[in-house]
């Protein structure tokens, strides 16, 4: 399985890709969502809400689980990604079919840059779930 080099990892199986300034795109990684099967449901009630580092933010709902969703950085929940958004696409399989690109489930504000350094790297995420 491969995980793209560009991305930090999570041992709860978020990954986290940075972008312009301080804003980092967050989502759950194609072994997270091949463990969950399809997902039928993704709830973000934290748009707005400033967060730390391992709070909940979300969940995902598989049609056998739900599973909560955990920051892997402090910082501000900015965006839900509307493709996802019951209110707007309500498409959570997009999660299954592409979870490093249009499968993306928010964007945060990252309060502390210092925090990317916990994260673990492509590699390293590799070895973890390699058992």
């Amino acid at each position: 399985m491969d995980f793209p080099s560009e991305l930090k990892y999570t041992k709860e199986h978020e990954w986290v890709r940075v972008e312009a300034d301080n804003i980092a795109v967050v989502g759950i990684t194609n072994f997270a969502q091949g463990e969950l099967g399809e997902l039928v449901y993704v709830e973000i009630e934290t748009v707005g809400e400033t967060l730390d580092k391992d709070e909940v933010f979300g969940t995902v709902e598989a049609v056998k689980t739900t599973s909560d969703l955990f920051m892997p950085l402090s910082g501000k929940v900015s965006e839900f990604n509307p493709a996802l958004n019951e209110d707007e696409g309500d498409n959570p399989t997009l999660v299954n079919d592409d979870p490093y690109g249009e499968g993306w489930i928010v964007k945060i504000e990252m309060s502390n840059l210092s925090e990317l350094d916990d994260l673990m790297s492509a590699e390293e995420y590799g070895k973890l779930v390699a058992g």
